[in-house]
């Protein structure tokens, strides 16, 4: 048969799809932890009750040395013996390695985890300030003294009734120093552990004092820096002044220039020698060009007149 006139043969109208590469698969990586690798049955099952057991006395950091000893095929008696001896477990039952030395019985985890509790809620309802007397090592003195919950009671109701029968005037003083009744309350259960958290609170009173006085925002949490830092009062008073002078100034600035300036800015130049904040005023001082004049100009020439570094 002939063939169609102007028609291309078949073979040129089918064109070959590309070949695609097919993709690469990577390995999978397993990313479930050790113990779930490598235990199952009886050894998996001890290994979850001996790791969480622990975790709940605060001691997660114990599971690598559980899950080796199970590897190794320990019993549970045998490891909970040999976890009693590790750094971590002394250190978290510090109270009782007292007691032993003073010849007294020792707690066991239940136990002393119990009393340690006794001795939290106590403390919480004598309105005691956060950071005293709440911590297992705070707690680790009282079970290695073998003090009862009832007798820190005692103790903790005879300092709130000090702090409630105290003088008049005496409480209006401390307040003025920025100590809180619960701050008096530790105190008198305490006095050498309580100082340095009036200490801390009377510096932090008096740097926050200053910057009231200069009209400027008490920023409770950066004043407690400030005085962790060992700012002192006269510190304080010269430099929240300082600030407060040429705050204005530099706000101006930095509005015209795009570059703002805060508070925050000058306490961080001026009581811990921030680079950056001290760069930044520097910067809006010497910005302001000469064809500023009026309030900017004076401003400017107020600054540079005190120059130095925030």
């Amino acid at each position: 048969m002939a063939k169609t006139a102007g028609k291309a043969p078949i073979a040129n109208l089918v064109r070959p799809r590309a070949v695609q590469a097919a993709p690469i698969k990577k390995p999978l990586v397993d990313t479930r932890p050790a113990w779930e690798k490598n235990l199952s049955g009886p050894q998996r099952d001890a290994y979850l009750a001996i790791s969480n057991l622990f975790k709940s006395y605060g001691l997660e950091s114990l599971a690598n040395k559980i899950f080796d000893y199970v590897k190794n095929g320990y019993s549970a008696d045998t490891i909970s013996i040999l976890l009693q001896e590790t750094p971590e477990y002394k250190k978290r039952f510090a109270g009782n390695e007292a007691r032993r030395k003073a010849g007294l019985n020792v707690l066991s985890p239940g136990e002393y985890i119990s009393v340690e509790n006794s001795y939290r809620q106590i403390m919480k309802q004598a309105g005691l300030p956060i950071g005293f007397y709440d911590s297992t090592e705070d707690f680790a003195g009282f079970i290695g003294n073998d003090l009862s919950p009832t007798e820190l009671k005692e103790r903790a109701d005879l300092a709130v009734q000090a702090t409630a029968l105290a003088a008049p005037e005496y409480k209006q003083a401390l307040r003025q120093m920025g100590i809180s009744d619960s701050e008096m309350t530790a105190y008198w259960i305490n006095q050498s552990k309580s100082l340095p958290f009036l200490q801390k609170t009377a510096a932090t009173a008096a740097i926050g004092a200053e910057a009231l006085q200069n009209k400027l925002t008490f920023d409770k949490s950066f004043a407690e820096n400030l005085a962790t830092q060992g700012v002192t009062s006269q510190e304080a008073a010269e430099g929240y002044a300082r600030i407060a002078q040429e705050f204005g100034g530099l706000q101006t600035l930095g509005q015209i220039y795009g570059q703002a300036w805060n508070q925050r800015l000058a306490e961080e130049g001026t009581f811990l020698g921030s680079a950056q904040a001290t760069e930044r005023r520097n910067r809006l001082i010497s910005s302001e060009g000469a064809q500023f004049s009026g309030s900017t100009g004076a401003a400017r020439g107020g600054l540079a007149q005190r120059g130095g570094a925030v």
